[in-house]
């Protein structure tokens, strides 16, 4: 089914960047934002994590839209075993950048789209590599803003493109939802 015949997706987030994916990708959406909260249980690998809060933003707001078909995302910076989400502070921000600094981490998103008999969820994961970034930089970034509300306190599309010579997968996943994968799920759907 072509989807004019649908009800608008609705986007369980309040993630601008998400937003934008979704309407430079000609998806049609409504905002109904979750207050999840997004704190890793110890026993959780970081896929487990990531996984549970996507579903979870999805049932929250899919309860406030019965028979509506929901999208909720999960994204986070994956260093060694250490899941790092958004910073707490401009602190948490310096220490999460120094430890990105020169090293390669995963971007892992979890995705799960709920409504009438449909209860999916998945995982895309994307390389990042970090060139050396002094301390200079990183408090001239921190002293930015940009990092505040980002998971591992950067924006691949801001300033911190800089320090990024090479990806390995999708980059709208380090943006911070992976755009061809809500595709491909939709199409699952007949939704797209």
């Amino acid at each position: 089914m072509p989807q004019s015949s649908h009800s608008p997706l609705i986007l369980a987030s309040a993630s601008p960047r998400r937003a934008e994916l979704l309407r430079n990708a000609g998806i049609s959406f409504i905002v109904a934002p979750s207050d999840v909260p997004e704190v890793r249980q110890q026993t959780e690998s970081p896929d487990q994590f990531v996984r549970r809060v996507a579903r979870e933003k999805a049932a929250a707001v899919a309860k406030i839209y019965p028979g509506r078909l929901v999208l909720g995302a999960d994204t986070d910076v994956i260093v060694g075993d250490q899941v790092l989400g958004k910073p707490s502070d401009a602190d948490d921000a310096r220490a999460m950048l120094r430890l990105l600094s020169g090293r390669t981490h995963v971007v892992m998103s979890g995705v799960t789209l709920l409504g009438p008999g449909i209860d999916d969820t998945r995982i895309e994961s994307t390389t990042v590599t970090f060139v050396e970034i002094t301390d200079d930089e990183i408090s001239a970034y921190v002293a930015s803003g940009e990092p505040m509300d980002k998971a591992g306190a950067y924006a691949i599309q801001g300033i911190a493109s800089r320090w990024i010579p090479r990806i390995e997968g999708d980059y709208s996943n380090v943006v911070g939802l992976p755009v061809a994968l809500v595709c491909r799920m939709l199409r699952q759907q007949g939704y797209l």
